[in-house]
């Protein structure tokens, strides 16, 4: 009976807060509620997909939904971004039938890094992608080796692990647990450094015995092939590689065999098409046909935006706050840009917690702007005297930087007087105060 009414009532609240425009985690918390071991009593089906890691998660399962879609099959995923246990039972619920019983032939996941836990104690992934740890919300995750503490209470027996074999902390996983794995990486190319180039260096010492790492290049931050000078551990050859990248023209080679296009320029995108590809070929989908879906894919779902400002077309790129390697890895973008204008917008730095801290802000690495073709660099939000004192300790010209208490007065200065192509950097916490004075294209 508390099944029942467990399923009926999610349904019905979903359904008023669609109405409402409220988000999805509401029902499954009302559903939790009423059933608290509600997803150990549904039927689900045999093809379980879930991802998780601190970034690319929302990519990497939108990536993975284009592919199913293309290959013809039923499936439901949290398209809404609703990645705790609470969204995460929204969903399967809301896919079920009365008696519990999904109704899609594969159940696609992004489950929260820190929450996976919760959620992977009733639901057994057949798949299991775990992308990478950096970092992220310090405040709320500490080191990214105590999440990955967390993430290993989330494994359980019978999932496949599908796991990012340059980044060190997810690979020591495998040295925890007997699950098979499959391995996807990215070989040596022409961007990789000799150090790392990050402020902090999480793979300075082994994950499985502390011991110092030794690498032989890095990709980005603790991202590359290492080895421990003690214990033996080390990156294992990938089962599937990016090959050769080119970011200048937005290409790569998966395999030796596919060349693609990428929608955005980034290595971060190529990791996250590479952990889709791999899901797909462990699912035994034609990999002429994955390669022609991810082929200059773009995500539906609010990475990138395109917007216009007084007839001047600009590209919005999401960031997360508090993650200082993803801000690293687009101001490059825009940095290999000619002659740009950034603006930047901290005003709200969690929607989840209050926090007024901006020791992050030092950790990123902003003399990447420290170039000539970076014409100007706006600042709006609350933040904006924490920003600008970092530009200048970053030796940015100070002449270059103008900052706005509020993001309107930001869009109406770039409406008379930007110069060269338009970004703009800031995270989900606010994006719509931008999105709100702008035309989104």
């Amino acid at each position: 009976m508390r099944k029942f009414l467990s399923i009926i009532v999610c349904k019905l609240a979903k359904w008023i807060c669609g109405y409402f425009g409220r988000g999805s985690s509401f029902p499954g918390q009302v559903a939790l509620k009423i059933c608290p071991d509600i997803l150990s009593r549904v039927k689900l089906p045999e093809t379980v997909i879930a991802v998780t890691g601190s970034n690319g998660k929302t990519s990497t399962v939108e990536m993975i939904h284009g592919i199913l879609e293309a290959a013809g099959l039923s499936y439901a995923y949290n398209y809404e971004g609703s990645n705790q246990i609470e969204g995460v039972t929204t969903l399967v619920l809301s896919n079920c039938s009365l008696n519990g019983v999904f109704r899609k032939d594969v159940l696609l996941i992004e489950a929260d890094e820190r929450y996976a836990k919760y959620i992977f104690k009733y639901i057994t992934p057949k798949y299991y992608v775990i992308n990478n740890l950096y970092r992220d919300q310090m405040t709320r995750n500490g080191h990214p080796e105590y999440v990955l503490s967390d993430i290993a209470k989330s494994i359980r027996e019978g999932s496949k692990l599908v796991i990012n074999c340059d980044d060190p902390l997810v690979s020591s996983l495998s040295r925890r647990f007997d699950n098979e794995v499959v391995w996807f990486g990215m070989e040596d190319n022409q961007y990789v450094s000799e150090t790392c180039t990050s402020v902090y260096d999480d793979g300075f010492y082994c994950p499985v015995c502390h011991k110092k790492m030794i690498y032989e290049y890095r990709q980005f931050a603790h991202v590359g092939k290492y080895e421990c000078s003690s214990c033996g551990f080390k990156r294992q050859d990938p089962d599937h590689a990016i090959t050769s990248i080119d970011l200048e023209e937005g290409r790569i080679t998966i395999d030796d065999r596919y060349d693609l296009h990428l929608a955005f320029n980034s290595i971060y995108n190529a990791y996250n098409l590479l952990a889709a590809f791999t899901v797909g070929c462990e699912m035994g989908l034609d990999e002429e046909l994955m390669c022609e879906t991810l082929n200059d894919y773009l995500i539906r779902n609010g990475r990138i935006k395109s917007f216009l400002i007084n007839g001047k077309k600009g590209t919005l790129l999401i960031s997360k706050h508090e993650n200082t390697v993803s801000y690293d890895r687009n101001l490059e973008y825009v940095a290999s840009k000619e002659d740009v204008t950034l603006l930047m917008i901290i005003d709200d730095i969690s929607r989840k917690y209050f926090t007024s801290d901006t020791s992050w802000l030092w950790d990123i690495r902003f003399e990447i702007l420290n170039k000539e073709s970076v014409r100007q660099i706006l600042v709006a939000g609350k933040y904006i005297d924490d920003v600008a004192i970092r530009l200048e300790y970053a030796g940015i010209d100070m002449e270059k930087v103008k900052t706005f208490r509020y993001t309107k007065d930001a869009v109406e200065y770039i409406g008379e007087n930007v110069e060269g192509q338009l970004y703009a950097l800031t995270c989900f916490s606010d994006e719509a105060k931008l999105l709100k004075e702008v035309v989104v294209e």
